[in-house]
């Protein structure tokens, strides 16, 4: 899944440019430095008290607490529970936003720590525990060590930069809006930001390691609802109604040909599956009615919308030449995560500078989704991976992201605080 980054002598000679040993960067790895235990605290209280979804009501208050504390002005209630502060350098220049993401997952916590959540929540009817099974305590808590750092230097500092921290990237509730796309509705990029950066903990890198990739970097997600509707009769005598279960299988079968023969594979890659098939009490009984779910992923806006065109009209056809209706509902979900090829080249020097070039590593295509995707369509983005299974660990078995074993190593929060600082300070110089 993920390939080591191979660099040009350009690049080498660009590290070893006079420039980045600066009286600036001397100031910020000073900054930085003085934050390093402070990130482990935030980040361990930040775990041991996750929220769900559009209720991260306490972490926006402590983020919040944080930000007001280092002088900035906070906005806060934005996409119900955002916060938002901005930094004005001391000289004109860009402006930078940083986002990291809030909320937590209904997951039980399995991991042995000191500060392992026991909270409990209700979700979807259930109670459920709650776990920063995805890590975005590890975002919350570097982007509150980046902000005290800039705020440190910001005399120095050719530009502006906004501080994102956003609710709701696992998906708002049902019947709720949420996340980056409800943060834009409301306003966040009315001045439009010149870049946008953003980072994401993964356990299938280990600690020191960032992966990224020009372009396309995560799919697009789309669900979707196929009610296939025949006529009920009994189990012995199908002829005398519309067997809705073969027919929805049919259209199974049917739309896994729109990948493999459909659209084009050498432009990008794409998946249809399905989840869910619910239909049916007893084995003597022919239904009415049918429900298939299932998701798409596609690394091409252009390809995507094309899918969902072809994924409706072969259901409806499928199911018409049986005698059926099917009725199609796509759930638009997040877009396709696209770093800007421009920004990513122009920022890979300073990926390598912190991290060290042998720990830099092209990621393979992602089927996972980011609503960080809605930033980059407005704005020139880059999102990249920050491994935090510790060394000497084999990151290809250690429990993902979403696991009750979902594991942090701490020692990996420095690294997140000094590449997203760098990037911004070598950006805007």
């Amino acid at each position: 899944m993920f390939h080591k980054v191979i660099y040009s002598s350009l690049l080498f000679t660009t590290l070893a440019c006079p420039t980045f040993a600066s009286e600036l960067n001397t100031a910020l790895k000073s900054a930085n430095a003085s934050v390093s235990e402070k990130v482990i605290t935030w980040r361990r209280h930040l775990h041991q008290y996750p929220e769900l979804s559009n209720r991260e009501f306490e972490t926006a208050k402590y983020v919040t607490q944080h930000l007001k504390s280092l002088g900035l002005e906070v906005q806060t209630g934005i996409a119900h529970t955002g916060v938002v502060a901005k930094l004005k350098g001391g000289k004109k220049g860009p402006l930078v936003a940083l986002r990291a993401d809030m909320d937590a997952l209904p997951v039980t916590e399995q991991v042995d720590l000191s500060f392992a959540s026991t909270q409990t929540s209700t979700y979807r009817g259930n109670k459920v525990g709650v776990m920063h099974a995805c890590g975005h305590d590890n975002h919350v808590a570097i982007l509150m060590a980046v902000a005290e750092s800039l705020v440190k230097i910001k005399d120095e500092l050719a530009g502006d930069v906004l501080f994102v921290f956003q609710p709701a990237e696992e998906g708002a509730p049902e019947g709720e809006e949420g996340g980056a796309e409800l943060m834009l509705k409301q306003g966040l990029f009315k001045q439009k930001p010149d870049a946008v950066f953003g980072l994401h903990v993964t356990s299938s890198l280990n600690t020191g390691q960032i992966g990224f990739r020009e372009g396309p970097l995560m799919a697009s997600e789309d669900s979707f609802t196929i009610n296939v509707k025949g006529r009920q009769t009994h189990g012995s005598r199908p002829w005398n109604g519309v067997d809705p279960i073969v027919t929805a299988s049919q259209i199974i079968m049917a739309t896994q040909t729109i990948s493999s023969r459909q659209v084009d594979v050498t432009k990008a890659p794409s998946v249809i599956s399905f989840g869910a098939i619910n239909g049916g009490v007893r084995s003597n009984i022919i239904p009415d009615n049918v429900e298939l779910i299932g998701t798409i992923r596609t690394f091409d806006q252009i390809m995507r919308a094309d899918i969902k065109t072809r994924l409706a009209k072969t259901a409806e056809l499928v199911a018409e030449s049986a005698g059926a209706t099917a009725d199609v509902h796509i759930d638009h979900g997040y877009p396709v995560t696209v770093n800007d090829v421009q920004l990513t080249q122009k920022m890979t020097p300073t990926l390598a500078k912190v991290a060290g070039a042998e720990n830099l590593i092209t990621t393979d295509l992602i089927t996972g989704a980011e609503d960080f995707s809605y930033y980059a369509l407005e704005v020139p983005g880059l999102f990249y991976f920050l491994g935090v299974t510790p060394k000497g660990q084999d990151a290809k078995t250690a429990p993902s992201n979403h696991s009750p074993q979902f594991y942090a190593d701490e020692k990996a929060l420095q690294l997140g605080v000094e590449s997203m600082t760098q990037l911004v300070v070598d950006y805007l110089k």
